[in-house]
């Protein structure tokens, strides 16, 4: 009769020296970022090499490991890396990549029951609140991200506002309505639709010259609804807009929500970590008084991915919404099915990760006063970046460097010139160089730098910078030389076109390392 299967090794000696050396490769990986290219394009051939049949039969760990090092790491996101400024995406830290290990070897769910790591959960969901202003009776769980931290606030304002009775007979014709500014992050028009609401009862709110929500059209807009029949019942602000970094009133908007009997819930997805930086703190006043903030711990706090949470004022509103009520999760006064309130009493999930150890581990370690120092050294450069670009006349700035990101464009140039700037994105990524990204800022193409990774430096800004204006050169250089009947109005994206063909442009169509012939 043969034993029972097991996953485990039979002989832990050679798993064990595998798994050393991993830590020590990703130990050398983060050493070493600086002179590795920020991103590359994957080759077709190791794409194809990836779309394998499903393995029926066992390989060997080091050559599945073997093709993580070929295929995968040399591909990934490059958000690691300093010169990563096209998204808001933390940098990730080293002992925050140790605690996934720890994580995974535990393999704890904390959809429940009474253990060890729903208590870390509970206290950073306490460290998060303290970090906000929020009572200490405050409640909480940690998500995948702010999306779905989004969607739990809008779903807490509207039991909130119908009753719990929604849970079990829908919104039907309650006529609800909700109100963010029009550069509120797209996760909020879908969290209205996944909450039954739909898209078009967010009304987007007009923003000021910095890029706030108006309170004097956000009042025009709930008036106008009141008298046509509608239910306002929500007003989100803006801590950190996606494009540019603006931060709403959320004082005067917490007063308007007091006023008018909505709930406040402020998206923070980033900014909400400003609160741990003493000269940016101030800008947030007014998150204290929100009934419900959602947030990032892996962008600004440098935890590394995913690391979401939602805080709510009052946690008999979140109980209302997800308290979990079937017989498989009944409760008992002792035993590992005790422990009081449960994380699934609290969000949509029963299935979760152990991501709050992540959390925990590097607010332990770093501490709070120094993440917080990241956050205002990551403002610092952007003001540093937003000056030399002023300097520069081939440059121009597009919006305020309200926190730490940046929009600006090449416009040293004659023709399309966003076509012109989307390319200049395009070719330092590929170059391997600097990796930004592009949004729309006032109707025209922007570059975006978003200036998140902890291990950014000056030296950094101005490799992208002239990077920028050597790309933007050659790009213009060339679509000089057009044939005339192309050259007004089509040049950049002939060139562009050309470039990609391997034929005439300034780049090869290579991809990574294009920009090294007139990229120093």
């Amino acid at each position: 009769m043969r034993d029972n299967e097991s996953l485990d090794p039979a002989d832990w000696s050679e798993l064990r020296a595998l798994g050393h050396r991993m830590v020590d490769d990703m130990f050398d990986h983060l050493a070493n970022l600086r002179e590795a290219p920020v991103w590359r394009p994957m080759p077709d051939a190791s794409r194809q090499e990836l779309r394998r049949a499903l393995p029926r039969g066992p390989t060997p760990a080091e050559s599945v490991y073997q093709d993580f090092q070929r295929l995968v790491q040399p591909y990934s996101t490059g958000n690691l890396h300093p010169r990563f400024m096209g998204w808001v995406h933390g940098g990730g830290n080293p002992v925050g990549m140790l605690a996934e290990l720890l994580a995974g070897g535990l393999n704890a769910n904390l959809g429940g029951r009474d253990h060890a790591p729903i208590e870390i959960e509970r206290q950073v969901i306490a460290w998060s609140a303290e970090m906000l202003g929020f009572p200490a009776s405050a409640s909480g769980v940690l998500v995948t991200g702010t999306s779905i931290a989004n969607l739990i606030g809008v779903l807490v304002a509207r039991s909130a506002n119908l009753g719990p009775t929604v849970r079990h007979c829908g919104v039907g014709d309650a006529g609800l309505v909700a109100y963010t500014s029009v550069a509120a992050h797209g996760c909020l028009p879908r969290a209205m639709e996944m909450a039954g609401l739909g898209r078009e009862a967010l009304r987007m709110i007009p923003c000021d010259g910095q890029g706030r929500m108006r309170r004097d059209a956000l009042a025009r807009r709930v008036t106008e609804d009141r008298v046509n029949g509608k239910s306002p019942f929500l007003l989100v602000g803006t801590a950190g807009t996606v494009d540019i970094g603006a931060i709403d009133d959320l004082d005067a908007l917490a007063d308007f929500a007091a006023e008018q009997g909505l709930w406040f819930h402020v998206d923070g997805a980033f900014g909400a970590i400003a609160a741990l930086a003493p000269k940016l703190r101030p800008l947030l006043a007014g998150i204290e008084r929100a009934d419900s903030v959602a947030f990032d711990f892996h962008k600004w706090a440098q935890v590394p991915y995913d690391a979401g949470c939602i805080l709510v004022r009052d946690r008999s509103r979140q109980l209302e919404t997800f308290g979990a009520e079937a017989a498989y999760l009944r409760r008992e006064q002792r035993g590992l099915a005790g422990g009081g309130v449960w994380p699934c009493d609290l969000g949509p999930d029963l299935s979760r990760g152990f991501r709050a150890l992540k959390v925990w581990m590097t607010l332990s370690v770093y501490g709070a006063d120094r993440i917080g120092a990241i956050a205002q050294q990551t403002c610092d450069l952007a003001a540093a970046m937003a000056a030399m670009i002023d300097r520069e006349p081939a440059l121009q700035r597009l919006a305020p460097a309200a926190l730490n990101i940046v929009c600006f464009r090449y416009i040293a140039a004659d023709g399309d010139l966003d076509r012109l700037n989307a390319d200049i994105v395009a070719d330092l990524q590929e170059s391997g160089i600097a990796a930004p990204s592009t949004t729309t800022v006032d109707g025209v193409l922007a570059i975006r730098a978003a200036i998140v990774n902890h291990r950014t430096n000056h030296a950094d800004l101005a490799i992208t910078i002239d990077a920028t204006l050597r790309a933007g050169h050659a790009r213009a250089t060339a679509a000089k030389k057009m044939p005339p009947a192309i050259h007004r109005g089509q040049g950049y994206r002939e060139a562009s076109r050309l470039g990609d063909a391997g034929t005439k442009g300034p780049f090869p169509a290579t991809g990574a390392g294009t920009l090294a012939a007139v990229l120093p």
